[in-house]
């Protein structure tokens, strides 16, 4: 008999069973097992979310990057503006950052207000660091295609990417279709 996986397949097993349930029987166990199991998923579903919304984020925030100011006319551009963009990404909040630390007296801890920021930005430098997947912005259809994209995560996949890195030289580049 195949073992039920799913939280709500096993408990319907449990409830066909008459008397009470045994703590370190076997049907115990397997619920055991499938509510364990049902965290592990939904805590790899919202990490696979987070991951995707900080992917839509940088993606919108160079589409608005390239769609203003002196970069409106360009068809291309290089690594180096590509990482001016990913450092103003990685910057986008220090002003109010720096008013949060200026406000709180001396001596005190941190709010969490001013730790949620702080500990994005760090881990925004750490990704910047190991390299960050971004659009491929040295193609001139990937740019095209970026100024014309409506926002959606399914637009993202159409993307060429390149993987750049705050040490990464600048006419080097690593191609990801």
């Amino acid at each position: 008999m195949p073992s039920a996986k799913s939280i709500s397949k096993v408990s319907k097993q449990i409830k066909q069973k008459k008397g009470p349930l045994h703590p370190k029987g076997r049907k115990a166990k397997m619920l055991a097992r499938a509510s364990l199991r049902e965290q592990k998923i939904n805590l790899t579903k919202l990490h696979h979310a987070e991951y995707k919304d900080m992917e839509l984020l940088i993606v919108r925030f160079f589409q608005d990057a390239i769609s203003a100011g002196e970069y409106k006319n360009l068809k291309t551009f290089k690594i180096s503006d590509i990482k001016i963009f990913i450092e103003a990404f990685i910057d986008r909040d220090n002003e109010e950052l720096e008013t949060m630390r200026n406000e709180r007296r001396p001596g005190r801890p941190a709010s969490k207000k001013q730790d949620l920021p702080e500990s994005r930005i760090k881990k925004e430098k750490h990704q910047y660091s190991t390299g960050w997947n971004v659009p491929n912005l040295t193609d001139a259809d990937t740019v095209e295609l970026l100024r014309k994209w409506k926002g959606d995560q399914g637009g993202v996949t159409i993307f060429k990417h390149i993987i750049c890195s705050k040490n990464s030289k600048d006419d080097e580049n690593e191609m990801e279709d």
